[in-house]
């Protein structure tokens, strides 16, 4: 647990290669996420992960939180760890986002990045009327998610979950979520892919009212975040890899594209059989990427 000045993030580090990789994970994902590559990166290099503020083990942030404060509390941690870089970058969904606000701002202490589908910024930076209906319907599931935890019923059905029940959690979700239930079964068939001894423990994140909170702050705060980028800023020579999952719209694709082609050392993937969390559905990929860029 890393004092960020009267907070506390939760790091783990792992390996003790001479490069350094942190992993930073999706919109309200923590290190877990990353349960799949961790390991095995690992084994060729120096592995930073993190909770970011109210998500995991880490303590909330006292407001809500957009891209760029989650880029000062990692540039807080990483200066009390006496971390002196520069790290290899990998960021997903809007972990993407976020290692390329870090770029900007501390381009000294980035020795590359690996995007993995990182959102795209287009669809929420001014957000049409049905973006804005879909963004408010996000923020509301997880203001209602924030007291059905309070009041212990997630808690409950993330015990059947992982007792093998079915049913009784899925009424519960539907009743809860109401027309967002699909998106609530999408988000367990996620968790499902994950290492069987990880589901407890995001079971136990995921029973805290905290982490529902944190999640409608981000959503809520999502048009502002995807503003702090410069879009067009070139990223020099820098050595950098977007991967697109294979269902990734046209629009995501051309976002990426254009992402890859700011560097002169840019590439873009497109990875086949694929969802949104890479991480999880190609770590084969994911872990080539990686040690592409170091070798």
């Amino acid at each position: 647990m890393i004092d960020i000045g009267g907070r506390r993030l939760h790091v783990e580090v792992t390996g003790s290669g001479p490069a350094g990789v942190l992993l930073e994970a999706g919109i309200a994902a923590t290190s877990v996420s990353w349960a799949l590559v961790v390991k095995r990166v690992a084994e060729f290099a120096t592995v930073i992960t993190y909770d970011r503020a109210g998500l995991g083990w880490s303590d909330p942030a006292p407001n809500g939180s957009t891209a760029l404060d989650a880029v000062c509390d990692l540039a807080g941690m990483l200066d009390r760890m006496e971390n002196k870089g520069p790290l290899l970058f990998v960021g997903h969904s809007f972990g993407g986002l976020i290692a390329r606000v870090f770029q900007q701002r501390y381009p000294e202490r980035v020795a590359g990045l690996v995007l993995l589908d990182p959102m795209c910024r287009s669809e929420w930076r001014d957000p049409d009327e049905a973006r804005r209906r879909t963004l408010a319907h996000g923020v509301l599931l997880s203001r209602r998610g924030e007291l059905l935890a309070r009041l212990g019923v997630v808690r409950l059905a993330l015990f059947l979950v992982l007792r093998g029940g079915r049913m009784v959690p899925r009424l519960m979700a539907r009743a809860s979520a109401g027309r967002a239930a699909g998106l609530t079964e999408r988000l367990t068939g996620e968790v499902g892919k994950m290492p069987r001894e990880c589901w407890p423990v995001v079971a136990s994140h995921w029973s805290r009212s905290r982490s529902f909170r944190t999640m409608a702050n981000a959503l809520e705060n999502l048009p502002i975040s995807a503003g702090q980028l410069d879009e067009n800023r070139s990223l020099g020579d820098l050595p950098v890899v977007v991967l697109s999952a294979s269902n990734t719209n046209a629009e995501g694709q051309r976002e990426h594209e254009h992402d890859a082609r700011l560097s002169t050392k840019g590439e873009h993937r497109v990875v086949p059989n694929t969802q949104h969390w890479l991480q999880l559905d190609a770590p084969d990929a994911v872990v080539e990427a990686i040690s592409g860029l170091l070798s």
